[in-house]
């Protein structure tokens, strides 16, 4: 889950807020540490599964950089199905600065959690056929914790290869199997940058088979032209929200915006990608929030949390009970989905604005295949922008990626999308779907994920 950004700089920090009433565990059932990552230490325990989450082998813990005093969460899921031969995929949500909890629970994790603040279980779970591991990165967000902070992608990144480099060392049965990376919103910066970063490490002791990106954050040169477009009404299939006039006064600010993020792209320095992120986000995306309507689903108004979504309130109550928090091992007194000081850190470092596409370039210019999908209800992230960004993607495949027709997608003899593949690159619409794509179509999400990491990249498109 999710892109946001402060409404005005009267809101701004310009630092995470530190994680006080730290509680720290002694009953850990793993801990392992490497020479080639001298700072770093994973510690892990099996989760019990009497927290009604799943029936299957569970483990959650701390990877710890103990010389900058970061500490980040995770939780893994072994598959339902053959959890010796299935494919690893680890998750990671946006933001920057919130949980992967939340995709765990409210997106494609193993259950919901209902009004009555109780695990469901969820048919649609991506557990259904791979193992599954949710990391709450940077630190300070949700049960992760630092006294620092990080305030930049690139950083986050090499945090991100060390944690896995000791998961795959502690629990080497997994180690040999085909790993992927998948992400939403703004990883659409991060899976990027942290697939290029494991990719430098010729040593790393996992396969790295593929990454997905979901309604992401990626090449906003080119996505910040789609804001008007989506917002009044040539993508959404609905009507315009906007009145003309705001529609017209979105046009009328673009130009300067995308002369702001092409400044930000040729300096890469936070005087230049600051004033782009504020001033574009001001006057592509405030028109729209200001109507009340969902920025993460154009079909809906906001309701309940600042998130917009009801369900994500059970989730903070869930994960801050005391028993839960014990059985997994948790270290912090509070649960949050969102750290806003996070988000802002990110924004004030430069990082939201940055062409994060060309690490996209290197990655298929690598061969590792790359899945772009995006719901196309979704108005913050949304898919007329995602299409237009893979569409101008410079790579070795270009042209024939350019050239490749656009077909139908299916999900039990019925059309759930649109899909354009060559070769190890692709792009999915995905119908009906907002930003969350995992909770608003589940069976056409899972299908997604299934079809993907048994390495049909065409979706069957391309058969005869």
């Amino acid at each position: 889950m999710t892109l946001f950004f402060p409404d005005a700089v009267s809101q701004l920090n310009f630092a995470s807020r530190p994680r006080f009433n730290i509680k720290r565990h002694d009953n850990w059932n793993y801990k392992i540490q490497d020479n080639e990552l001298p700072n770093y230490q994973l510690r892990a325990k099996n989760t019990p599964k009497d927290l009604g989450v799943d029936d299957v082998t569970q483990y959650s813990g701390y990877l710890d950089v103990e010389d900058e005093d970061k500490h980040f969460f995770f939780w893994f899921f072994e598959s339902r199905n053959d959890p010796k031969n299935d494919p690893i995929i680890l998750w990671l949500n946006g933001g920057p600065g919130c949980s992967s909890l939340t995709g765990l629970f409210f997106e494609l994790g193993p259950s919901s959690i209902d009004s009555k603040i109780k695990p469901i279980r969820n048919p649609t779970s991506w557990n259904s056929n791979a193992s599954v591991i949710f990391l709450d990165q940077p630190v300070n967000v949700g049960y992760s914790y630092s006294s620092s902070s990080i305030s930049n992608t690139v950083a986050a990144g090499k945090d991100v290869y060390a944690f896995l480099q000791l998961f795959f060392k502690q629990f080497p049965q997994y180690s040999e199997l085909p790993f992927h990376i998948a992400g939403e919103s703004y990883a659409g910066h991060y899976i990027p940058q942290f697939a290029a970063e494991i990719l430098e490490h010729t040593e790393r002791n996992f396969n790295l088979s593929s990454v997905m990106i979901g309604n992401g954050l990626t090449d906003p040169l080119t996505q910040y032209n789609y804001y008007e477009p989506m917002a009044c009404g040539e993508g959404s299939g609905a009507d315009s929200v906007l009145e003309p006039a705001e529609c017209e006064g979105m046009l009328d600010t673009l130009p300067r915006c995308l002369s702001l993020i092409e400044s930000c792209y040729e300096s890469g320095s936070a005087f230049a990608c600051v004033p782009a992120t504020i001033y574009c986000n001001n006057g592509q995306i405030g028109p729209y929030q200001k109507t009340g309507r969902n920025v993460y689903d154009i079909r809906k108004m906001c309701e309940g949390s600042s998130l917009c979504y009801k369900g994500l309130e059970y989730i903070d109550t869930y994960l801050n009970q005391a028993d839960v928090k014990e059985k997994l091992g948790v270290e912090v007194d509070t649960y949050e989905s969102c750290n806003f000081d996070v988000n802002r850190n990110f924004v004030f470092a430069g990082d939201w604005m940055k062409p994060y596409f060309k690490k996209v370039t290197e990655l298929l210019d690598g061969g590792l295949p790359v899945l772009i999908y995006a719901g196309d209800k979704d108005f913050i992230c949304n898919w007329l922008g995602n299409q237009a960004w893979t569409n101008s993607l410079p790579w070795s495949g270009a042209d024939s990626f350019q050239a490749s027709k656009v077909k139908s997608w299916a999900v039990d003899g019925k059309e759930a999308g649109k899909v354009k593949n060559s070769d190890i690159f692709t792009f999915m619409r995905v119908y009906g779907g907002g930003h969350m794509v995992p909770y608003d179509q589940p069976e056409s999400s899972l299908a997604l994920v299934n079809t993907w990491i048994s390495g049909d990249y065409s979706f069957g498109t391309n058969k005869s």
